[in-house]
């Protein structure tokens, strides 16, 4: 059996970057351009960035992220990964690095002595493979899936041995127990991880979307995390829940106003934190009205149509559930947005607006909301408040990379635009 090894580093869209090597080059210095961290979606240099010509296409330092080796379980032979993060030529961290700017944020909890605990639920769609925008064939019935089968049983079952295989490799992968449900669309699931340290759990959110797509294609199907794949289906999100935990191992967000200001952190930061909740022009398809996809900035307790939900439950379990995010965000730059907005929130005392009872999409029109498109996205990167927690160099970068997205998918049909992402995203 041939042993193989994946060298690689995660872009500004969540993709792996890297190398395929020997299992025998294990531990050696790698190395690749700076630029490969910031290409489009498909994969192509971003035109006129610096980290290309004007730098001389400079090489970085691929620097081992302080994980073992993980086993890719649907890859053919005994493959493992190599995960890394891209310093530069001097031994500095590279700023363009997504994980580095969630390592960033989460050093400035570190200084005061606080942990972030996240845990993530993410949903996906299954669909058939080869091109086609369709549901797949449960296996146990050979009939296409059509209708909506809402924390179903038996659809779960009928695609029993796929799920096998997702929550056996879960285990080889180290990413822990998952729970998988049905959700609302047709062909549509949903898998909640086990809460961990915040950098270890957006890394399983790759690694488990990885997973996911391998092990679709080598059981005769195809997954996807976009948005919206479907106009009339409900759309993907990535719900991230998150608490902060002190030295002591009590949980601060316990302390009401310790909560409260996180919130607020999170409120203040939201709409200019837009781009990095919904990253596509498909990903705005998702924000529709009684959809369960906010797009105010709004919170409350036990209350699933607001923005920033705060779950009920044992007290030392407090948390905070962010609901805005498509299961197209790259998890390091939207932990990133999240955990730093919270931090700043936390250290001004902020305060909230007062909770919202009943139905948020009713929400008062001062409200701030989402920005409406990804142009608009896009320029509200600029704002001065992301770049209290954000690299200038990523937001420079994110920028770019989807300024040129967004001119390539205008020139694509709707179907073609939609295939573009059924891998990607």
């Amino acid at each position: 059996m041939s042993e193989s090894l994946r060298v690689a580093a995660v872009d500004l869209n969540g993709q792996l970057r890297g190398k395929r090597v020997p299992k025998t080059q294990s531990g050696k210095q790698m190395r690749m351009p700076l630029s490969v961290l910031n290409i489009d979606v498909f994969g192509a240099d971003i035109e006129h960035s610096p980290l290309v010509f004007d730098s001389g296409d400079q090489d970085g330092v691929m620097v081992p992220a302080g994980r073992e080796l993980i086993p890719l379980p649907w890859v053919a032979g005994a493959a493992e990964l190599d995960l890394r993060v891209m310093h530069k030529e001097d031994g500095a961290p590279f700023e363009g690095d997504p994980r580095i700017a969630l390592s960033n944020v989460l050093d400035r909890y570190a200084r005061h002595g606080w942990q972030v605990i996240a845990a993530c639920e993410l949903e996906f769609f299954l669909l058939e493979d080869g091109g086609n925008l369709v549901p797949p064939v449960n296996p146990k019935t050979g009939r296409r899936l059509t209708g909506t089968e809402i924390l179903s049983l038996r659809e779960l079952d009928g695609f029993d041995l796929f799920f096998n295989d997702i929550t056996n490799g879960a285990k080889l992968m180290g990413l822990g127990d998952l729970t998988i449900t049905t959700e609302a669309g047709v062909g549509q699931f949903e898998v909640t991880m086990t809460h961990g340290p915040a950098l270890h759990i957006a890394d399983h959110v790759i690694l488990l979307k990885e997973l996911i797509k391998g092990t679709a294609r080598n059981h005769g199907m195809a997954a996807t995390f976009m948005a919206k794949p479907f106009s009339q289906e409900s759309g993907n999100g990535l719900h991230t829940h998150f608490s902060v935990i002190n030295q002591a191992g009590e949980n601060i967000l316990c302390n009401q106003t310790m909560l409260q200001s996180a919130v607020a952190g999170c409120l203040e930061a939201f709409e200019a934190s837009t781009l990095l909740f919904a990253p596509y022009t498909n990903s705005f398809e998702r924000f529709v009205a009684g959809a369960h996809a906010p797009t105010a900035a709004t919170w409350g307790y036990e209350n699933r149509t607001v923005a920033l939900r705060i779950p009920s439950g044992p007290e030392a379990a407090r948390r905070i559930e962010h609901r805005v995010a498509g299961g197209d965000a790259n998890p390091y730059l939207l932990f990133a947005a999240i955990f730093g907005a919270a931090l700043e929130g936390i250290e001004r005392k902020a305060v909230p607006p007062a909770p919202i009872e009943g139905n948020a999409y009713e929400h008062p029109a001062h409200l701030p909301g989402l920005l409406p498109d990804l142009s608009a996205a896009i320029e509200g990167l600029e704002a001065p408040l992301l770049k209290q927690f954000m690299p200038p160099l990523i937001l420079e970068n994110l920028a770019a990379t989807k300024s040129q997205e967004r001119d390539l998918f205008n020139k694509l049909s709707d179907h073609d635009a939609l295939m573009a992402l059924i891998d990607a995203a």
